[in-house]
């Protein structure tokens, strides 16, 4: 069973969280009235602030911290590099915590927020109510790639109408019916907001598109195996002409997966990625993909974090970074990598 949180003190006194942290740290006038609920709230609930709420705030730790589910792969190196760009500016260090098969996650995270200053946490690696916590407990946290939670602010990059006119170019000029989408929408809700704009593309046209995705991690290794998956059609179905990958790693697996089935990218098997790494337009053919600011979206998290770490205040922020489709010639285009179009 949970014990009480700031949370039901609050809702008892009928006073907004932030009231009961002032009048728990007297750190701004209350009127007399307010401040006799709240205590009396505290006391008939027996509600002991947590560790982070005991002085933290007024604490400076001269560190940001970082929560991602992993470290492998390019997009974390971009995001973080413009963490630490922005986090070396402001004269912190940067502390960071990988979730990837570690037990006692939360545990951990709650640990790194009481030696750093701010948080910034990628999608789905912490459950709402740590993040509740960690919040009302007056730890600054930006979210990345997720949905707000509570009054948090957040930063992510546009996925769904970006999605649709990637989809729609695949439809629309390569004549595509078949296009398979590989990716795991319900592991992240970047993955989820493409998987809807792949999906609404195929509506707009008239057209069934696939039952669902070919389920596929983040991974080069995970590409590679859904790409033979779809492509063998073990389903007896008929196999896809195009491959929808939620990622530039899925799409670098299904490169080799279609040199061994013997398709041809480009002319007979048109692929796509996201994130437009430095790797993708030196792939032969070049890599038709998503260009999202990685090191922007790391940049603009960090400076929110500072802004409120040094007294601002006002609604929480929620920031879409815009994105870019880029054509290559993986899509069947005439591009190479030194004459790549962005789509008009």
């Amino acid at each position: 069973m949970r014990g009480t949180t700031i949370r039901d003190v609050a809702r008892r006194a009928g006073v907004s969280i932030a009231t009961v942290s002032r009048v728990q740290r007297g750190s701004a006038p209350v009127a007399d009235d307010t401040r006799d609920r709240v205590a009396a709230a505290i006391e008939a609930l027996r509600y002991v602030p947590n560790r982070l709420g005991r002085g933290l705030a007024e604490r400076r730790h001269r560190a940001m911290g970082i929560v991602f589910p992993d470290l492998s792969g390019p997009y974390f190196s971009e995001v973080i590099g413009g963490f630490e760009t922005a986090a070396t500016d402001d004269d912190h260090g940067v502390m960071v915590l990988s979730t990837h098969g570690r037990e006692a996650a939360a545990d951990r995270v709650r640990d790194l927020a009481s030696r750093v200053d701010g948080l910034l946490i990628l999608g789905r690696t912490v459950p709402d109510e740590v993040i509740r916590d960690l919040h009302e407990a007056g730890r600054p946290i930006v979210l990345l790639a997720r949905p707000p939670v509570g009054d948090t602010d957040a930063v992510r990059a546009e996925n769904r109408a970006t999605a649709a006119r990637l989809a729609l170019h695949l439809i629309d000029v390569h004549g595509h019916r078949r296009i398979a989408f590989l990716g795991d929408p319900d592991s992240s809700p970047d993955g989820a907001e493409r998987w809807d704009g792949f999906v609404a593309a195929h509506r707009s046209r008239g057209l069934a598109g696939p039952d669902g995705p070919i389920r596929s991690l983040y991974r080069q290794a995970e590409g590679y195996a859904a790409a033979r998956l779809a492509l063998m059609a073990v389903d007896a179905r008929e196999p896809p002409t195009a491959l929808f990958c939620g990622n530039d790693e899925i799409a670098l697996g299904t490169y080799r997966a279609a040199t061994e089935l013997h398709r041809r990218v480009g002319h007979d098997l048109a692929i796509t990625g996201w994130d437009d790494i430095p790797t993708a337009r030196y792939l032969a053919p070049a890599l038709t993909t998503v260009r999202q600011p990685m090191r922007e979206l790391g940049l603009w998290a960090a400076r929110a974090l500072f802004a409120r770490i040094h007294g601002g205040g006002g609604p929480p922020r929620h920031e879409v970074l815009p994105t870019q489709v880029v054509l290559r010639a993986s899509c069947g285009c005439a591009t190479t990598p030194m004459q790549e179009e962005p789509e008009r």
